[in-house]
């Protein structure tokens, strides 16, 4: 039982602790079934839509993927386990199911946690450091990047494989197998600790005070609407006009800038508040002599877990018209709609610049372009019309 007294693991059994009634089994087995199975199939669509669509490949969707892969590495090694344990109120994966999986989702857990990390500095770089986000900021730079989180966080958990083992507890004269920490509690719980402070409080400090330094640049000090408004009294139509397009493109790029970062603040903020309870669990247990493990507590703080691992893509969807689009593509693609007109997509910035003569000369004539601003990220299809080629001089494609 000393092995015992701090926390089970996210895998381990309740046996020893939880009164396994027909209530019980029902309840745990279908919550814990249902926020997997939406969760899954959640995270597995945020990578189709990145990896299918080439317009979202940026480097924060990257991250999102990298996240997304985590949640569903947590999903499947902690999540299905769990249910399993609900059911048979044994461990029934034997030994080296009790170390993969207890391997999985430490890789999966800590893997969420700097993927969120990276995102949170890429996005500080982005807004308040824009000239060094050119070269910083970049996809070849994002994928290496995770490419490290992955490899880094992969040696790291491999600790797990000789910290945890099964066991066999009788209790009641009845022998019950259990996943959990092998080590004593005095050499487990430094080791919990310091993977606490890593993996939860510095990502934390971390991302609060850069969402801070973002929130002062994006709400405080927010981009100027029109740069040129301020020059002179005499200055052409044509120039105005220039300067109201500039103004609409500085408003459209602060306001793109501002939703992805509310979208990401929120992705940390849940982060945050669902991993509290078992954090709080494991952090008070520790410094009691008879650890509080009541078994119904034990499931909502496993249930906040797993749900941190489903939401994700919820939030994309509720918060990103970009990915809320691209999303419905997916669930649309094995339906034929009705044949409609072609119309040039792109993912690229657009910048045009209208013939004043030709305006002048022909003043009945109306244009109308649907221009699309691209900023920081979350990227999406607009369509593009464009009119007559003599009424535009030059068009220019800029990357975004």
């Amino acid at each position: 039982m000393e092995n015992f007294t701090g926390a089970p693991t996210l895998n381990g059994t309740l046996g020893i602790w939880t009164d396994y009634s027909i209530q019980y089994k029902v309840i745990s087995t279908l919550v814990l079934f249902v926020i997997c199975a939406l969760g899954t199939v959640g995270n597995v669509m945020v990578i189709l839509v990145v990896l299918t669509t080439k317009h979202m490949r940026t480097p924060t969707n990257c991250y999102l993927v990298s996240l997304a892969v985590a949640d569903l590495m947590v999903l499947t090694a902690a999540g299905l386990p769990s249910i399993t344990d609900s059911i048979f109120e044994s461990w029934v994966f034997g030994h080296y199911g009790c170390l993969c999986i207890t391997y999985f989702q430490y890789l999966g857990i800590n893997a969420s946690s700097c993927s969120i990390t990276a995102f949170t500095i890429e996005r500080y770089i982005a807004i308040c450091h824009p000239i060094k986000a050119q070269f910083l900021c970049t996809l070849s730079r994002a994928k290496k990047i995770i490419l490290f989180v992955w490899a880094f966080t992969s040696l790291y958990c491999v600790m797990w494989f000789y910290l945890s083992d099964i066991q066999e507890l009788v209790y009641d004269n009845v022998t019950i197998t259990t996943c959990g920490y092998k080590v004593s509690r005095k050499f487990y719980l430094p080791i919990y600790f310091f993977d606490f402070g890593i993996f939860f409080v510095l990502p934390l400090l971390l991302s609060a005070v850069l969402y801070g330094l973002i929130a002062r640049i994006l709400f405080l000090n927010p981009l100027p609407s029109d740069p040129k408004e301020k020059k002179k009294n005499g200055t052409h139509a044509n120039n105005n006009t220039t300067s109201c397009k500039n103004s609409r493109h500085s408003n459209s790029t602060a306001t793109s800038r501002r939703q992805v970062t509310k979208m990401l603040a929120v992705v940390v903020i849940l982060f945050a508040t669902l991993w509290m309870p078992y954090r709080t669990l494991v952090v008070v247990n520790s410094f009691l002599d008879q650890a509080y493990l009541d078994g119904w507590f034990l499931l909502f703080c496993r249930s906040c877990i797993y749900l941190n691992s489903a939401i994700n893509p919820v939030i994309y969807n509720a918060m990103s018209q970009k990915f809320r689009a691209a999303f419905r593509k997916i669930c649309r693609c094995g339906r034929k709609g009705p044949e409609k007109p072609a119309a040039y997509s792109v993912a690229l910035t657009y910048s045009a610049v209208k013939d004043t003569s030709m305006v002048e000369s022909t003043d009945h004539f109306t244009t109308e372009l649907e221009e699309l601003t691209v900023t920081d990220g979350l990227l999406s299809e607009q369509k593009v019309m464009f009119p007559e080629p003599s009424v535009y001089r030059e068009v220019n494609f800029t990357d975004a």
